[in-house]
């Protein structure tokens, strides 16, 4: 005889008119509640949380995107996943979001033009109401996508003419300037600079702030100092290879992020050098394991928070307040240096 199933019949899934009925309240009232709106009361919203909680309820978010035209999910891209600055990024935006009642799609274009275009049309797909575009570099294949069809969109140092875009300035210069006067108070008069990839416009920006910091702390600038390279730690150990063949050489490196200083140390392990007795090193982003290398990376630090926390509330004021004409446009980020272990007074002689 065949085995009768043990398992009970699953129970009918509640569904909104369940939820009003335990709050005591309408059922547009948790459908206002579910939806963001500002239009119910804080008693409320109370009841109606606590019922969605009480009956496990789970809103159609597919029939809230029909009903109310706005999907509460929000597109990020970044530059390249492998970077442990992107994922921190990731997820502090994401926990911003979820805290306002957001989902978050993410994409990651590894540089590519291509795959770029490809997360734009993904986005657009999944009808999401805006998307903070932290890639850092070429936006142009992806802004006629998303700009074009009215959807938000919120660009790191990159500003847009158009009133569906809003932009995130990065305050570079404080910190690349902040850290050229911290080495040279150290001593350090020899400074190079290992650059990012000139097809980032961030890198563009790093370079010229460190030629301005140079100057200001009344240093001269050495072209053959500066090296462009990738923002990796195979870039890094590129750029000190290329500054070890010198003749002359920088007693201190500042490099455009952390992971290229990460590159630098381990090179200048492999060539018989100490960092901070030999050799100085600076990066930038002050990513989780900065303060985990050996000796702990001297940084300029870019927060992660702050730059998430500008993404998502550029997205939401245009979602949620698109005919606002006071809409805030320009979100500032500050960097700031950490000191710590790599960074020490140059050698007697340069070291060979």
């Amino acid at each position: 005889m065949p085995r009768k199933s043990s398992r009970k019949a699953a129970s009918k899934l509640p569904d909104i008119r369940a939820v009003a009925a335990v709050a005591k309240v309408s059922i547009a009232t948790v459908s206002r509640t579910v939806n963001g709106s500002p239009l119910v009361s804080d008693r409320l919203k109370k009841r109606v949380w606590q019922a969605v909680k009480q009956l496990n309820y789970l809103p159609n978010t597919h029939a809230r995107t029909l009903v109310s035209g706005r999907s509460r999910l929000f597109g990020i891209i970044v530059e390249n996943i492998t970077n442990p600055f992107f994922p921190e990024l990731i997820q502090s935006f994401e926990e911003i979001a979820a805290a306002r009642g957001y989902e978050i799609l993410v994409s990651s274009t590894n540089s590519d033009s291509a795959i770029l275009a490809a997360c734009a049309r993904r986005m657009l797909e999944r009808k999401v109401d805006g998307v903070a575009v932290m890639t850092f570099g070429e936006e142009e294949p992806v802004l006629d996508q998303l700009v074009h069809r009215g959807v938000p969109i919120v660009l790191a140092e990159f500003k847009l003419d158009d009133p569906k875009a809003s932009t995130i300035l990065l305050d570079y210069s404080s910190g690349i300037h902040a850290a050229v006067r911290h080495l040279a108070d150290l001593g350090h008069c020899a400074i190079g600079f290992l650059a990012g990839p000139h097809s980032l416009h961030s890198a563009i920006t790093r370079e010229k702030d460190f030629g301005a910091a140079i100057a200001a702390a009344g240093l001269t600038l050495e072209k053959k100092w500066v090296i462009e390279c990738d923002h990796t730690p195979k870039g890094g150990v590129t750029g000190f290879e290329q500054l070890r063949k010198l003749a002359q050489r920088p007693t201190a490196i500042l490099c455009s992020n952390d992971m290229t200083a990460i590159g630098v140390l381990r090179a200048a392990y492999a060539a018989g050098l100490r960092v901070p007795q030999d050799l100085s090193v600076v990066g930038l982003d002050d990513i989780g394991f900065a303060e985990y290398t050996l000796p702990p990376l001297t940084t300029i630090r870019l927060s992660r928070v702050e730059l998430a926390q500008a993404a998502f509330e550029a997205l939401r004021i245009q979602a949620e307040d698109p005919e606002n004409p006071k809409m805030k446009r320009e979100f500032l980020v500050s960097t700031s240096l950490v000191v710590r272990g790599s960074t020490a007074p140059p050698p007697a002689t340069d070291p060979s």
